[in-house]
């Protein structure tokens, strides 16, 4: 199997990509455990082999030859039954033991727990979050005081009708004793102090990822970066700020959601790009949503290239841009502007038409659109939804 996958530029590529994360030779990470130090590694493979524990395995013990990761005293197989004796992977019984329904996803003998499916997660959040600037991170304002739950640090004077939740002991203690003195103490409303806080809002998000084939063709992996975005934002979300809501969704050849859990399992299939059934997908999903703030976040490396037509059936171009396709998508740009729901995208590729093609898809929305290779998206992204829910709070 490992002959086979060295053959393929792809699988070649990724192994590339991984090894650049780890510095094996010359690094000896302090006060770690055997099994520490492989389970780092092991939380990458299993990432870009899709959930695939019996590939994540095998790359981890190609590896381990190459690097000698483990000795005598802790082998590969000592990892995998610590895996198991900590739960994040289970044994999968031939004769159908077990229904899924605790969330965990089969792949084979050996499968990932909903427990390591939350570690990956958290993994990424850290990978992503953990690279923006300190003052970027966190600020979740809309830069207006009033009645809120967020504090800002400032003070004034009790109104009716403020919480007394919201109530600053301490200063208005002080004030009772500067304005009535400490013998003959008494505290009244005009002595009551509240401390200033934000108004905090509630954004609705949908991020779409392309599958299509492009985002694996020559030899370079676009899917596990865009991958690890999501499962970072939905991670961030689902932890920090619980009042957002997050929904994914893939298009290929159509569109369909997908629930934050199967994250770690996404793969690209041989499709094209029909970006008109995301945009389609995504407005229904925001249209059922109270939250007065929206946004689409779409990721995608490739041209529209596929539309699904009354009939069922599918009306595709792969060469160049095909004016029929591209009209579409600047009408479903037009219908989210006209519901204000901004549409940012981040674009991978860079060819000049391609690029040309997304400056009138966001002129349309009048939404934002980002030209980056694969390095640095997962920032980019989060300091954008950042911006996004200050500019857009009320």
């Amino acid at each position: 199997m490992l002959v086979l996958l060295f053959k393929n530029p792809y699988f070649y590529r990724m192994a590339m990509n991984i090894r650049k994360g780890f510095r094996f030779a010359t690094y000896e990470a302090p006060n770690l455990t055997p099994f520490e130090k492989l389970f780092d590694i092991f939380q990458e493979l299993i990432t870009h082999t899709s959930g695939d524990f019996d590939e994540a395995i095998d790359w981890l013990r190609e590896l381990d030859k190459e690097y000698e990761l483990t000795d005598e005293n802790y082998t590969i197989e000592d990892f995998i039954e610590d895996l198991k004796a900590k739960g994040y992977i289970r044994e999968e019984f031939k004769d159908g033991g077990g229904d899924g329904s605790d969330g965990e996803k089969s792949n084979g003998d050996i499968s990932i727990t909903a427990k390591m499916e939350r570690l990956i997660r958290q993994r990424a959040l850290d990978q992503i979050f953990g690279k923006l600037k300190r003052s970027g991170a966190g600020n979740h304002k809309t830069g207006k005081t009033g009645s809120g739950d967020e504090h800002t640090g400032e003070f004034r004077s009790y109104r009716y009708g403020d919480g007394l939740e919201h109530i600053s002991m301490t200063e208005s203690l002080r004030n009772a004793q500067i304005n009535n003195g400490i013998g003959n103490f008494s505290l009244t409303e005009d002595d009551l102090v509240v401390e200033d806080t934000h108004h905090k809002s509630q954004m609705s998000t949908v991020l779409m990822i392309d599958i299509s084939h492009s985002m694996i063709l020559y030899g370079e992996d676009r899917i596990t970066p865009a991958k690890k975005v999501a499962m970072a934002l939905a991670e961030l979300i689902t932890t920090r700020y619980p009042k957002d809501t997050l929904d994914i969704l893939v298009f290929g050849n159509d569109a369909w959601p997908i629930p934050i859990k199967d994250l770690p399992y996404l793969k690209v299939g041989p499709y094209h790009t029909n970006t008109v059934a995301g945009l389609q997908l995504a407005m229904d999903i925001l249209r059922r949503k109270r939250n007065t703030n929206k946004q689409i976040f779409m990721i995608t490396d490739g041209k529209p290239s596929c539309l699904r037509m009354p009939d069922g059936s599918y009306y595709k171009n792969s060469v160049g841009l095909d004016d029929y396709i591209v009209e579409k998508c600047y009408n479903m740009a037009r219908q989210a502007r006209k519901l204000h729901v901004p549409i940012t995208t981040f674009m991978i590729a860079q060819d000049p038409y391609l690029m040309k093609f997304i400056r009138e898809f966001t002129e349309a929305n009048k939404g934002k659109a980002f030209f980056t290779g694969l390095q640095g998206l997962g920032e980019m992204i989060f300091e954008d939804y950042e911006t996004n829910r200050k500019k857009r709070l009320k």
